[in-house]
């Protein structure tokens, strides 16, 4: 299992860092755009649908 777990960190590491590398950024820049900027605006969009989806399926009496 550990080796797993260390796999995945390193590829997503390289991932990070060869992103921050196309787009000329440091991988603390691209690190902070992914989990602060990007990843909360996903789930806010992703529960904003959720809610929709549930107005529009709510049995209207």
């Amino acid at each position: 299992m550990k080796e797993i777990i260390d796999f995945a960190y390193r590829y997503c590491t390289d991932f990070i860092i060869n992103l921050a590398n196309l787009f000329g950024l440091s991988y603390y820049e691209v690190n902070f755009l992914i989990f602060c900027v990007l990843y909360p605006l996903l789930l806010g969009g992703l529960l904003i649908l959720l809610l929709v989806a549930r107005l529009k399926s709510r049995p209207t009496n």
